[in-house]
């Protein structure tokens, strides 16, 4: 059973044990026409998830029984290389997960989860390997506190830079903690405006 707050969240994993997965295989080009994310969780994995008649393949990972229920995908190392397409994290979210586990990421790949609400989570090689060969597993994720408890309930930390940390605590992205400061914002532009205007006027501020 997965357990879900707004801090955390335990859940089953889904193990795909490939290094060096790049943007393209996560949502193939052709898929990225689209200006919305709705139905990119149906394409996430597409040429991995379907034959070219479109029949899911069953030994796929995602194909598999209890993925669909699965809000953490463990992956191979350097998950996420290759270009910066924002779709391969919008298609991973909207098949339903909310964090992603590797000893590694893409640069890219990890700041355009954070921006986009999904938690990438750097372990450590040994825990890495370990989850690895343990799919259908439970770890939980405490966003608040930066642990991953894993199999025998060890808690792993995480890093997260705190700006990140805070937006998904809040659930909001970068635009939309901008706007809850927008009262504050426009008091202190209001105040600069007035002190620029009184050192061009000469007057004392």
């Amino acid at each position: 059973m997965t357990e879900t707050s707004s801090t955390i969240f335990a859940s089953p994993i889904v193990v795909l044990a490939v290094d060096n997965v790049d943007t393209d295989q996560i949502i193939p080009a052709r898929f990225l026409k689209t200006l919305t994310q709705e139905g990119l969780g149906d394409q996430l994995f597409y040429d991995w998830r379907y034959d070219q008649l479109g029949h899911a393949r069953p030994e796929f990972a995602l194909n598999r029984p209890g993925a669909r229920d699965a809000q953490v995908l463990v992956a191979g190392a350097n998950f996420g290389c290759g270009s910066s397409r924002e779709h391969a994290v919008w298609a991973l979210k909207q098949f339903g997960f909310r964090a992603v586990v590797s000893q590694s990421f893409a640069d890219i790949f990890a700041r355009n989860a954070l921006k986009n609400g999904l938690l990438p989570v750097v372990v450590p090689p040994a825990v890495h390997l370990a989850l690895l060969g343990a799919p259908g597993s439970i770890v939980r994720v405490d966003l608040a506190c930066q642990t991953l408890t894993v199999l025998d309930d060890t808690a792993v930390s995480f890093q997260i830079d705190e700006f990140s940390k805070q937006c998904l605590l809040e659930g909001v992205d970068e635009l939309e903690y901008i706007l809850r400061h927008a009262s504050a914002i426009a008091a202190y532009e209001g105040r600069r405006t007035d002190r620029v205007w009184h050192e061009c006027a000469g007057a004392p501020v």
